[in-house]
């Protein structure tokens, strides 16, 4: 190899350092933070009260688009949810479970009233007409879809969970099954970053 091959080499080798190493993510989820900028909802939530998600700040966000009747994706969720929150113990007090309902022809504000706080009595269930539904969903890039079955409808959805940090910024998307205890080591690290 020729001196000056060997130092064009050896300059790049030393500009590509200068960047530093790339460390691994500390998180299990997938980092989402560049394509939700600015995101937000203005729904009601199974007591009655608009919600937004300003409404929030200080506390760490799950939020997770379902439907009451949802055969297993949904109660499983939200029972793997329940779970992260028992494991919190007081730390669960800075935690808040959104339940978002895409089918909002069945989901009434009472049959969320009775479902989702079933689940933990923190958790709150948020609603709009399908209208409103249909934007929040877009805005999070949920994709939804009735199918006739034998007994009306199934809602055919996205599944996962996005974790939204203490000043509202939507961080991480969590993957359907995740494991709970990697669940709880996001959220415990996005209660972290966000103390004051």
């Amino acid at each position: 190899m020729s001196l000056r091959n060997l130092l064009i080499v050896m300059l790049s080798f030393f500009i590509s350092a200068c960047d530093g190493p790339r460390l691994p993510s500390p998180f299990h989820a997938s980092d989402v933070s560049g394509k939700f900028a600015g995101a937000d909802f203005k729904l009601t939530d199974h007591n009655g009260k608009v919600r937004t998600l300003s409404d929030f700040r200080g506390k760490v966000v799950v939020l997770f688009f379902g439907y009451t009747h949802c055969p297993d994706v949904c109660p499983t969720t939200m029972a793997d949810l329940a779970h992260v929150m028992g494991n919190l113990g007081k730390h669960a007090e800075r935690v808040q479970v959104l339940f978002v309902t895409i089918d909002p022809d069945r989901d009434t504000q009472a049959l969320l009233a009775q479902y989702v706080p079933a689940f933990n009595p923190s958790f709150l269930g948020l609603y709009g007409d399908n209208g409103t539904t249909a934007q929040v969903a877009k805005i999070f890039n949920v994709i939804y879809q009735k199918q006739a079955g034998r007994a009306g409808y199934n809602v055919d959805h996205s599944a996962g969970s996005y974790l939204i940090d203490t000043a509202g910024k939507v961080r991480l998307l969590s993957p359907y099954a995740q494991r709970v205890d990697f669940l709880e080591q996001d959220i415990r690290l996005l209660l972290a970053l966000g103390k004051p």
